[in-house]
């Protein structure tokens, strides 16, 4: 993978989560919701394996996804640390804005 191919993929993955992290904690009204449901969508991109089976066969499924996180390369861990910073930086921002006194729904 290129310098520029990582540089871009942190920078919208940065992008894409600090905006839906920034929607779903003005509409849910909560600061940290998208930080702390940010694992299960890693899950989700790591895995390759239907999400039923985390409910059918979780002894099966857990241990696999874990061990398929733990098996990445150090660019697609920079690329979903992007994501994460970017539902952190939108916590942060809409902290800031209620602090400013700014309503949001």
């Amino acid at each position: 993978m290129d310098i520029v191919q990582l540089v871009i993929g942190i920078l919208l993955y940065f992008v894409l989560f600090f905006s839906i992290a920034f929607l779903l904690n003005m509409l849910l009204r909560s600061t940290w919701f998208m930080a702390f449901v940010y694992p299960v969508i890693i899950f989700l991109i790591v895995d390759d394996f239907s999400f039923g089976n985390y409910f059918t066969d979780p002894s099966w499924a857990f241990p696999r996804v874990f061990s398929m996180i733990t098996d990445l390369k150090l660019f697609d861990i920079l690329i979903l640390s992007g994501g994460f910073a970017g539902t952190i930086a939108a916590g942060i921002v809409i902290r800031m804005l209620r602090k400013s006194g700014y309503q949001m729904f």
